[in-house]
């Protein structure tokens, strides 16, 4: 389904370790033009009265070279998604995302919009791990995924142990209008995770995974489901800020190749105050 996908845990919880990462991606077994925004989520949501706007700069150096499905090729192309996220209590926040992209040729199109609210539970019940849920729902033009109309349940589990940081996301997204839909596929399984340590007050070094398997009801045929890889760096530049960049690696054929991925993000606190 997405990624058009994901989110990404804050820059001073990153860090290092292997783990499975799913590409964030619609619901179709061929490759497409998912990786729009590649990022693992936290559970924490932004501060009441605070805005995150965040530019996601996304590059596949080896993937498609021609159109499947009457996709564009993903090589070479430069997505460019703005995230703009605003924390409306202590436990909810919306997110809107505008995709767009940047052909080999030049052109840089409008891809689609998401919308994304979350919710999270409350310091006050002490649980052991974090947790919090977000609901994405969006169109996307068909040039860029079979899936035009697509919905998201992002389900997240993060913990901090000193100096390491781990996140699971066991996503389920389905298509609400295009081949998802014909072919009744229904929800299907997309998990990222992520293992992070801090080396330093300022550098978490992480490793990413992205995954789409197909359908709940029925894995796709390995070759067919993507496998995506990133070790990742982050850098605390202070509370405003976030940084995240990593390289990523296909593990299976249907994932594109080789895809550079950066996050940069600032924090506007409205109500005075940063976290």
């Amino acid at each position: 389904m997405k990624r058009i996908f994901g989110r990404s845990t804050e820059a001073v919880n990153t860090g290092l370790l292997a783990v499975p990462l799913l590409l964030l991606a619609f619901a179709s077994p061929t490759r497409a033009q998912e990786n729009f925004e590649i990022q693992v989520y936290g559970s924490e949501t932004m501060a009441p009265g605070t805005t995150m706007i965040e530019l996601h700069t996304n590059s596949a150096l080896r993937g498609s070279t021609r159109k499947e499905d009457g996709v564009l090729p993903t090589q070479r192309a430069v997505h460019e998604t703005v995230e703009i996220t605003h924390g409306w209590t202590p436990w909810f926040e919306t997110g809107f995302y505008l995709f767009t992209s940047i052909q080999p040729d030049g052109t840089w199109q409008w891809v689609g919009n998401h919308i994304r609210p979350r919710i999270r539970t409350p310091e006050e019940w002490k649980l052991p791990v974090g947790l919090s849920l977000s609901l994405e729902v969006g169109y996307q033009q068909r040039r860029f995924s079979t899936d035009t109309w697509t919905l998201e349940l992002r389900p997240i589990v993060d913990k901090q142990l000193g100096p390491w940081y781990v996140s699971f996301n066991p996503v389920l997204g389905r298509s609400l209008a295009g081949e998802g839909v014909k072919q009744g596929r229904g929800f299907e399984f997309t998990p990222n995770a992520k293992v992070a340590y801090d080396v330093t007050d300022k550098v978490t070094l992480g490793l990413e995974y992205y995954g789409a398997l197909g359908p709940v009801t029925g894995f796709d045929p390995l070759r067919q489901q993507q496998h995506l890889v990133f070790p990742v760096i982050d850098l605390n530049l202070g509370p405003k800020w976030e940084f995240n960049a990593g390289v990523g690696f296909g593990l299976t054929p249907a994932t594109d190749g080789v895809i550079l991925k950066l996050i940069l993000g600032y924090r506007f606190d409205i109500a005075g105050g940063a976290r």
